[in-house]
């Protein structure tokens, strides 16, 4: 019944699917809390900028995303800040603006730029070693900043007013945490991809903020409801032929569905 597991890039596919986990667990959180999810989204789709130079410059497009989705998302917070535009208005210049350089970067580049599309669409099952090498760093990283700022993500996540007031530099605190937002969206890409990752972000930290609002559990059930259901996505894809990242993404919100189902 569970032959598949036999085969390499299954079980690539299930290391990334627990890789995945660990940022949705510890940023997701955050990014629910403070309800920032559309400006994830516009971080994602702003990381296809950094594909497509990775494309034009012959490097792994992964690899160019990180610098660049970490550019692209520090610009938002900082025009949002300095030039006080709406939150909606920033969201929206870099989402369309970040995918706009991405197709002219990939337009620049002659010939076939192959797997374009599962940088948009994700291809668990084409992760290779690189890949989850990657993931690893990019987990232990944020893993590291999360701990050592947890009071203060905490602060500014649910009462940005107040750590103002007690003197906790919340500016550059939400920097900190739109860098992480982008780091955890260069570890997603290749599972769901850039067009479906803000669901993983998001949707196993909204399933588990139903049942508890202390961070450190939410964080843990949120990392372990994320492997399951990403799990059982990917099985599902490898069983009916599917594609896998949307696939998961039908299985998260599924599962999203029942659990405020069972809430009522």
């Amino acid at each position: 019944m569970f032959e598949f597991i036999q085969y390499d890039f299954m079980q690539r596919a299930f290391i990334a699917a627990i890789l995945v986990s660990v940022a949705c667990g510890a940023v997701g959180t955050y990014v629910v809390i403070k309800k920032i999810v559309s400006m994830s989204g516009a971080i994602s789709h702003a990381a296809f900028g950094g594909v497509g130079l990775g494309y034009l410059l012959g490097v792994n497009p992964v690899v160019a995303a990180i610098p660049f989705s970490i550019v692209a998302a520090l610009s938002m917070g900082a025009v949002q800040e300095k030039v006080k535009i709406s939150e909606d208005t920033a969201i929206g210049i870099l989402w369309s603006v970040g995918m706009a350089l991405g197709i002219i970067f990939v337009n620049l580049k002659s010939g076939y730029a192959p797997d374009l599309f599962s940088y948009l669409f994700g291809s668990i099952l084409t992760v290779s070693n690189t890949d989850l090498y990657i993931m690893l760093v990019l987990d232990l990283i944020i893993l590291i900043v999360v701990f050592l700022f947890r009071r203060e993500f905490l602060g500014v996540s649910f009462d940005e007013e107040f750590s103002k007031v007690v003197g906790l530099p919340s500016t550059l605190i939400n920097m900190l945490l739109l860098a992480l937002i982008a780091l955890s969206v260069v570890v997603l890409i290749k599972v769901v991809g850039i067009i479906l990752l803000i669901a993983l972000l998001a949707i196993p930290a909204a399933i588990c903020k139903q049942y508890t609002y202390d961070i450190r559990k939410l964080m843990i059930s949120s990392t372990i409801i994320g492997a399951i259901l990403t799990s059982l996505g990917l099985i599902l894809a490898f069983i009916f032929n599917l594609s896998s990242g949307a696939t998961i993404i039908l299985v998260l919100g599924a599962a999203l569905f029942i659990s405020y189902f069972i809430q009522e």
